[in-house]
């Protein structure tokens, strides 16, 4: 997992040249007139999901995890917490679903407050519970670039 401010992105190009096709994406584009949904990159390679919700109650949220994507996250406005957990310290609630890329996880973890401007990067070893009010509910812009591994 890695979490940084945008204008570090170039710091993570030698990631992989995908991960750095999505960051160069977030760093292009101005998201705060975009439309939510799905924007194609590079074929299924790399893409963007544009997301507007609302932060939820961290009971309600769950830790997922995915095996043929990386997720890059990144704020656009507003701000939430993100959990962050190695699947191996945490057990598996829901098993893998191969067609949708998912499985659901439960056990501890640590948070952060993530703001605009800010990105992670989510492996698949990396279990994620993301769109964790802070203290109540609030609006949320956010990019999530997938990457095929």
């Amino acid at each position: 997992m890695v979490m940084d401010n945008i204008i570090n992105a170039h710091l993570y190009k030698g990631l992989s040249e995908r991960i750095a096709t999505g960051l160069k994406y977030i760093k292009e584009n101005n998201f705060s007139n975009m439309e939510p949904g799905k924007y194609e990159i590079d074929g299924s390679n790399v893409y963007a999901l544009i997301l507007e919700y609302e932060s939820k109650p961290f009971d309600t949220c769950k830790w997922e995890s995915h095996r043929r994507y990386i997720d890059v996250q990144y704020i656009v406005n507003g701000f939430e917490r993100i959990g962050y957990a190695n699947i191996d310290s945490i057990k598996i609630s829901q098993e893998y679903d191969r067609e949708k890329d998912y499985m659901f996880l439960e056990g501890e973890g640590n948070f952060f407050h993530i703001t605009a401007g800010t990105f992670a990067i989510f492996g698949p070893q990396d279990a994620h519970m993301v769109g964790i009010a802070e203290n109540e509910p609030g609006k949320v812009k956010k990019v999530v670039i997938k990457i095929l591994v």
